[in-house]
Order: structure tokens, then sequence, then C-alpha cells
């Protein structure tokens, strides 16, 4: 192991609930080993600004460059901590990766955005950054997003064709065949609806384990309305989301054309909002479903990661709904939390190392791209 054999991936997701630091070496094909991890999760002050952020406001340009410098500070607390657990000085990293905070994501409109402050996060760190790794696969036309399908094949690839699935916010799946290049989309909402509704109904960020969730019954019809009302479900990859589409209004306008009374709480028993809950995660859970029968009705297996992995609920809905079997990418050796960010050190060891991790296939780019941009210590 050399020194420039060191890299930082910093990930904060559009779940919003912290941010992810991993330590990893890369060898010269640029196979990482995970050396290092740490998270720090989101102050409820920041958690609560960045949601905000999604939507327009008053003052949101100097609201969101303060913003963008607490999230890096709290980029580079995570950093200190991985460094420290390593033992590693931070002269010894080659460079970081910090995917920055999704607050828009509109390929559509040939844009997208992340909150950062690169230049910042260099001074406080002392390691030079690489970040902005979308914006140039959007001006080559493409989505910008998923850019981790090839990081995937180079991790996670067998003799026979899988599928990787990430529960994030957002969901997205990665199908990697033998002797095949990548190919992966979004697929809609994981977590982003059930984490809106339990905050909204128990005053939780999230429904730990799945359990609240659990004690209700997915409603078929409710079911049947989202996806029917729902016209990107239907569309053909390459395609991508986030917030822009499934937010507060997107679930409210629909459950509210379902006769359910959303503006008056108390009009609905615990048992229903337990049983709406139910049905979003069975939404995430269908979606995905689909999408593996109509692109990958040959895999062997799905390995799945991102926060939605701790979702029981939701992992036995996949693990019964799936035609194969399905499993965490705990068992391949890299924990479920840390498949993204390390995937963003890999994204700046491709930049350093000339790599065009763009992949047209994925994105509908113009071409590969080299992506990312430099901000040296």
């Amino acid at each position: 192991m050399t020194a420039t054999s060191l890299y930082i991936g910093l990930m904060s997701g559009t779940s919003l609930d912290g941010v992810d630091a991993v330590l990893a070496s890369f060898d010269s094909h640029g196979r990482p080993t995970l050396l290092s991890r740490s998270s720090i999760d989101f102050p409820a002050a920041l958690q609560a600004e960045l949601l905000a952020l999604n939507t327009s406001g008053l003052d949101e340009l100097g609201r969101a460059a303060l913003a963008a410098n607490t999230l890096v500070e709290l980029y580079a607390q995570a950093v200190e901590h991985t460094l420290a657990l390593a033992k590693v000085s931070p002269t010894q990293i080659s460079a970081l990766g910090a995917h920055g905070q999704t607050v828009r994501h509109r390929p559509d409109l040939g844009y997208t955005l992340q909150l950062n402050a690169p230049a910042l996060l260099a001074e406080l760190t002392g390691i030079s950054v690489i970040a902005d790794f979308r914006s140039r696969d959007v001006a080559a036309g493409g989505q910008g997003a998923p850019l981790v399908p090839i990081f995937h094949a180079g991790i996670f690839s067998a003799p026979h064709t899988r599928v990787i699935v990430n529960l994030g916010g957002i969901a997205n799946i990665t199908v990697l065949r033998p002797q095949q290049s990548p190919f992966g989309f979004d697929t809609g909402p994981a977590n982003v609806l059930m984490d809106m509704w339990c905050a909204q109904h128990t005053g939780r960020h999230f429904d730990q384990d799945g359990a609240w969730g659990a004690a209700g019954k997915p409603d078929v019809g409710l079911l049947s309305a989202l996806l029917e009302s729902e016209p990107w479900f239907a569309r053909s990859a390459p395609k991508s989301t986030g917030r822009d589409l499934f937010n507060h209004d997107w679930l409210e306008k629909r459950l509210t054309q379902f006769g359910i009374n959303v503006h008056d709480p108390e009009s609905l028993t615990d048992t229903e909002k337990q049983n709406i809950q139910a049905t979003l995660r069975r939404l995430t859970a269908e979606t995905m479903t689909q999408c593996v029968r109509l692109y990958a009705s040959d895999a062997r297996e799905v390995l799945v990661c991102g926060g939605g992995a701790r979702n029981k609920a939701l992992m036995h809905d996949l693990q019964s709904m799936m035609p194969c079997p399905v499993r965490t990418t705990d068992s391949e050796g890299i924990g479920t939390q840390d498949v993204e960010a390390l995937a963003f050190a890999w994204l700046a060891w491709a930049h350093q190392h000339g790599v065009a991790a763009g992949n047209p296939a994925v994105t509908g780019a113009a071409g590969q791209r080299i992506l990312g941009a430099y901000w040296p210590a």
C-alpha cells in the first residue's frame, strides 16, 4: 500500500439522515479495500433546512450557501473521525470524493444541483477534494444519475447475472451481466415517502427497522392508485428522479384523490396511518420488483445496500416478491451503509487516474466522460 492509493469517500443522500465517510486503499485497477468508516447524524436544524431547500423559498441562495458550509463542516468532522480510526494522516490521502447534498435534480432542464463547498472542505481537511460529479454527464445530455453502476461492476460482478439494489431516499438498480457493460437507473422512491409519512405522524425521522409500518397492512387499492397515477413509473430507462418529483405535495395530492383527508390527521386512526405506511413500503418493493422482472429476468440473485436494507419489513417484501434470492451486500464483505460512500472514493480515484466514470448506457449521455472537478489541498 502506498500513500497515493488512499482515498476518502463522503456521501449524504436523499434520506437526509447524515454523512457516511469511508477510507479505502485502491490498487492499480481501482479495486478498493475498506480501511475505516464513520457516520455523523445531521443536526435537526440542518436536516430541516436541507429539506426546505428542496423547494423554492425566501432568500434561498443565501440560505443554500450557509447550509453548504454547515454541511461541509460535518464532512470535515467525518473525515477527521475516519482518519483517526485508521491512524492515518491527512497528508497520506491522495484525494477525497464529496458528493454534496442534492437539492434539485432536473436533467430534463439541463441541470442538477448539489450543495457543497469543496474549497472550504479542502481548507478544513488539508486534503485535495474532488466534487461536482454529476454536472458533466448532464452537460453531455445524460441524467447525471445514477453514478454507481460502473463502480458496482468493479466490486460485485459475478459469473452470472446479478442485480444491485440501492435503497436510499430514492431507489436505483444496477444490472450486472458477465462480459457486458453495467446497466442501471432509478426505479422510484425507496425511503423518501415512508420517511415523510413517518415523520408527519410519529415525529420520528424514519421508521426504525420498519416496525411502525410492519404493524399495518398494504391497501391494494391505494397501491394501484399510486402506481397508475404517476407516468414516471412507466418511462423507459435511462431515467432518474428525486425530491423534485417524489415529495410531500406528490403524496398529499394522491392520498387526497383517493379520499384520504390528509389535512386533518385526527381523522385517521393509528391503524389507518400504519396501513398507509405499509402501502408506501409496498410501493417501493413493487416498483423495484417490476423493474427487475422487466430488465433482469435472468438475474440469479439480488444484492441490497443503502439505509433501506435495515428496514426488515421492506427486506421481507423484497425477498417474497423478487423472482430470485435477495440478500444484502454484507454477505459480499461490504456493509450496506458503506457502498455509496465507497463509490465516491472510487469516483475520486477515477478522476485522478483519467478513468471515464460516466456511463452512457446508464445515463444516456452522448459519450463517456471524466466526472468531477478538482480543488487541491
